[in-house]
C-alpha cells in the first residue's frame, strides 16, 4: 500500500479493488438483493389471492399456520404470505386484492417457525386485515 506524497492513485484504485470483498458493497453493487425479490425492492405489493394453503410449523412447535398463496400484480410472480390474527384467514377470499409487506424475519428471511414464508398480509380490498380481525370494519362487497 502506497504512503507517499504521490500515492493517491494507488490509494484509491485499491480501495476500488477491496471494497468488492465486503459482502455489503457486492451484493449492493451487483443488485442482488432486487434480482432476488419478488418485491423488487419495494416496501410492499398488491397480489391476487390465489388459494389458503395451511403450513405446518418449525419443530419443536406442531401447529398449521394459515397462509395464502397470491399472485403479484407487478411482475405475476407468486408468493406465500401469512395472515396474522386469531381467524383472519377467514376473511380472505380467492380473487381478493391482497397488500403485503416483509414479515420482519433477519436478512429477508422467514420469522419463527413459518418455514418458506417471508410476507404477511397487512390489507384485504384496501381495508386493514387488524380492523378487518377485530370487528371495527367490514369487508366491503365487491
Amino acid at each position: 500500500m502506497g504512503k507517499g506524497i504521490y500515492a493517491a492513485r494507488k490509494l484509491k484504485s485499491e480501495h476500488k479493488k477491496f471494497r468488492w470483498s465486503d459482502r455489503n458493497y457486492s451484493r449492493r453493487a451487483l443488485n442482488l438483493d432486487v434480482k432476488a425479490d419478488p418485491l423488487g425492492g419495494a416496501p410492499m405489493a398488491r397480489g391476487i389471492a390465489l388459494e389458503k394453503v395451511g403450513v405446518e410449523a418449525k419443530q419443536p412447535n406442531s401447529a398449521i399456520r394459515k397462509c395464502i398463496r397470491l399472485q403479484l400484480i407487478k411482475n405475476g410472480k407468486q408468493i406465500s404470505a401469512f395472515c396474522p390474527g386469531d381467524g383472519a384467514i377467514n376473511y380472505i377470499d380467492e380473487h381478493d386484492e391482497v397488500v403485503v409487506e416483509r414479515i420482519g424475519g433477519r436478512m429477508g428471511g422467514a420469522m419463527g417457525d413459518i418455514p418458506g414464508v417471508r410476507w404477511k398480509v397487512v390489507a384485504v380490498n384496501n381495508v386493514d386485515l387488524r380492523q378487518l380481525v377485530l370487528g371495527k370494519k367490514e369487508k366491503p362487497v365487491r
